[in-house]
């Protein structure tokens, strides 16, 4: 049974984003890739596509763009390398697919859906993850792909010290990448995408890889991507929180989503924000720092592109 509607909401990120330190210039830049990747999530929509296919096609597009903090954009870690994470659900099956601490894969997400389709388990890490990707001819970068000099002056401030920044070293954002959809099939799906914190150690995993915290889909309700600090959202469980509240307490999805990231995760101390959809095509937007890179289209009504509140 097809539905009336459907929807594709995209983030490139949320957190301090200061209005005045930001030149025009650069804001149309970012206005700019986010109509690119909405569109490219939207016409497979428009064309009866899969959420599924239509969230993938989006988050390549973010995470080839060396502006987010994601794939081509990753941050560098303390070692002076790049580790990504991402994941995949698809609402209709509740199969989900994810990678953490990856090098050199072009497009996490791609590896991602792999481990979804093609493999019995979830999540994937590291060197494992790497070989998967090698067998199942997934692209691989050198790390001069990569290499992006605003990036690695973030690093070089940072360099020898324990300090982590979230994306940017100058400002407070939290760089992740994502996109939830609803198909006219009645499917929803999400994904996410991360390069994760400047200077991080030890392998730290933040919630982007997590299903539940990071990323959910589920028909009943809807499809969830989160970006934010990710400690406060894996301990919040925020990505399946708002399914819950909405399947168990029958709360809309805007009612579920002011609550959690308004109330719950505010109150907890966490910052930051998501994006949802419904299996109605509904979207929400929601965060709680001064703004998020963002984008969304219902149907074929004008396409919403913001940054700031």
């Amino acid at each position: 049974m097809k539905s009336k509607n459907f929807s594709i909401a995209i983030h490139g990120g949320a957190g301090t984003i200061d209005k005045e330190s930001l030149s025009k210039e650069l804001e149309n830049e970012y206005l700019h890739a986010l109509e690119i990747a909405l569109s490219a999530g939207h016409q497979i929509l428009a064309e009866n596509g899969s959420a599924i296919d239509a969230v993938e096609a989006a988050v390549i597009s973010l995470e080839d763009c060396p502006l987010f903090n994601a794939g081509r954009g990753s941050v560098f870690t303390y070692e002076e390398k790049h580790e990504m994470d991402a994941s995949i659900m698809c609402g209709k099956t509740l199969n989900a697919g994810a990678v953490t601490c990856v090098t050199q894969i072009k497009n996490p997400i791609v590896l991602s859906r792999k481990v979804m389709e093609e493999s019995e388990f979830v999540m994937l890490s590291s060197a494992g993850a790497e070989e998967f990707a090698k067998t199942h001819h997934v692209a691989f970068k050198d790390d001069e792909y990569f290499y992006s000099a605003f990036r690695h002056q973030q690093w070089k401030q940072l360099q020898g010290s324990t300090k982590t920044q979230l994306d940017h070293s100058s400002e407070k954002k939290f760089g992740t990448v994502g996109a939830v959809a609803l198909d006219v099939h009645g499917n929803l799906a999400a994904a996410t995408s991360t390069g994760g914190m400047t200077n991080k150690r030890y392998n730290r995993i933040g919630d982007t890889p997590i299903i539940g915290s990071g990323t959910y889909a589920n028909n009943k309700t809807c499809a969830v991507s989160c970006t934010g600090h990710g400690e406060y959202f894996i301990r919040s469980v925020t990505a399946y929180d708002i399914s819950c509240l909405m399947e168990y307490k029958n709360f809309s999805l805007q009612q579920a989503c002011n609550e959690v990231v308004h109330n719950k995760l505010k109150n907890f101390g966490g910052e930051g924000g998501l994006i949802a959809v419904d299996q109605f095509g509904n979207i929400e937007l929601c965060f709680n720092s001064t703004g998020m890179y963002r984008a969304s289209r219902k149907n074929n009504e004008i396409p919403i592109i913001a940054i700031f509140v």
